[in-house]
């Protein structure tokens, strides 16, 4: 097997796309906050001490798809040109679907991670006064579409 981001003696390095085409690319992760029924009912509710959680989880999370290279030092710096976080309050909790895209020379599948598990951080910082055991679990990409690899789905995940 053969890591793009190694070089034959094992050094790390920035791939270099210079050449490559920008293509329109698109890529959704997942992920989940666990929290306790009372956490639950205080979203439906709308009556976390902290204020409006989706709020600041959605924002939280588009903003930190733009911030990517700032975080991995070898993602390239692309544009952002479009960034959805959409979450929805279960039974068990705050289920996150982060969708990004780009018209460039990369994917955007760390884009869409970062942004899932931001807002996922920024959830577990809003209601750890009233659930220290919330808990971020099962983030991972379902699907991306774009670029040479053409598109993938995650199976199982299937639209």
């Amino acid at each position: 097997m053969k890591f793009t981001h190694l070089t034959q003696s094992g050094e790390a390095y920035m791939v270099d796309v210079t050449q490559k085409k920008p293509t329109v690319r698109q890529a959704t992760a997942i992920g989940t906050v666990t929290c306790s029924p009372d956490v639950v009912q205080a979203l439906r509710d709308g009556t976390v001490p902290k204020g409006d959680v989706l709020a600041v989880a959605r924002i939280s999370g588009i903003a930190a798809a733009k911030r990517v290279p700032e975080l991995l030092p070898l993602a390239h710096t692309i544009g952002v040109h479009g960034a959805s976080v959409d979450l929805s309050i279960e039974d068990h909790g705050v289920d996150i679907v982060a969708t990004v895209r780009t018209a460039d020379r990369t994917g955007v599948e760390m884009e869409a991670l970062t942004a899932v598990t931001v807002a996922a951080l920024a959830i577990v910082d809003m209601v750890k006064g009233v659930d220290r055991s919330a808990e971020i679990t099962d983030c991972k990409i379902v699907a991306k579409s774009g670029g040479r690899s053409g598109d993938w789905h995650r199976p199982g995940y299937e639209k």
